[in-house]
């Protein structure tokens, strides 16, 4: 998912969430101007922007301070359209039904675009390919390194609504081995180390991050299924979408998505659609 230059300025604002599962933390900040009002934002001069923001590395705090690959990248969208982001937090499980609902103007939260989410809301063009994975805890099941190896009653966790989840249910789940879901990745990965399950699966990069922090747990199989990830915009603001398209394709053009990529992921070659 669970998720960009200048860090927002806090102005004491706090935002009063509706819908089931969206948390009480967002960043907000910035003065409207008159290019920004020209856009059917929930609010002039700002671009607000539902996220787990607990998904590493696509956005996370560190002490007070939001970081991540999808936080830099809709804070350099968000300048090239006058705007200051606002971010939300919210249930990955429900985002995108919230989305729909007017909660926020945009979803950057590590999303696959796919069918049944493009049903309920539109995507940009695709700004990062991922692929899936599999992590497993080696002081336990040193022999596991494929999800070939693993058998029926053994459990694997993944996070709600996810892509993990779907291909976890479509290719484990019938072979008896059992699906736990979670709210927020973290809590898998924690459950992981103390034997609990037996693997997870989920988006590659987010667990390669989770691992760096966790000694005894490894991403010993990624698992490619053809995924890219969107931007999520409200079917009926087509005008915040594609001005959303133009900056991430004037970012990709002039190299600042190029620089924010490698930032992220260090070493890792940036594919040619963007930029590489």
């Amino acid at each position: 998912m669970y998720r960009r230059f200048g860090w927002p300025i806090a102005l004491g604002l706090v935002l009063a969430l509706v819908a089931a599962g969206c948390g009480k933390k967002s960043t907000p900040g910035g003065t409207p101007t008159e290019t920004a009002q020209k856009l059917s934002t929930k609010k002039p001069g700002f671009l607000t922007v539902g996220s787990c923001l607990n998904y590493k590395p696509f956005e996370f705090y560190e002490g007070n301070t939001l970081k991540g690959f999808d936080v830099e990248v809709m804070q350099e969208i968000a300048k090239r359209l006058n705007l200051k982001v606002e971010w939300v937090k919210a249930d990955f499980d429900t985002i995108f039904t919230a989305l729909a609902a007017g909660q926020f103007d945009a979803v950057a939260a590590a999303s696959t675009i796919k069918p049944e989410r493009q049903q309920v809301v539109d995507f940009s063009d695709p700004y990062y390919n991922a692929r899936q994975s599999l992590t497993v805890n080696t002081s336990k099941t040193p022999d596991i390194t494929s999800t070939d190896q693993l058998t029926s009653g053994q459990v694997v966790g993944v996070q709600k609504g996810t892509t993990g989840k779907d291909w976890a249910e479509a290719n484990l789940g019938t072979k008896g081995i059992k699906v736990k879901t979670f709210t927020e990745i973290t809590d898998a990965f924690t459950d992981l180390e103390a034997g609990q399950i037996v693997g997870i699966i989920n988006d590659e990069p987010s667990s390669q991050s989770e691992v760096e922090s966790r000694p005894g747990l490894k991403v010993v199989q990624p698992i490619d299924t053809g995924e890219f990830y969107g931007i999520a915009v409200g079917k009926d603001h087509k005008d915040i979408l594609d001005a959303i398209n133009k900056s991430l394709k004037a970012m990709i053009d002039d190299g600042t998505y190029k620089t924010i990529f490698a930032k992220y992921f260090p070493g890792v070659p940036v594919p040619p659609q963007f930029g590489g």
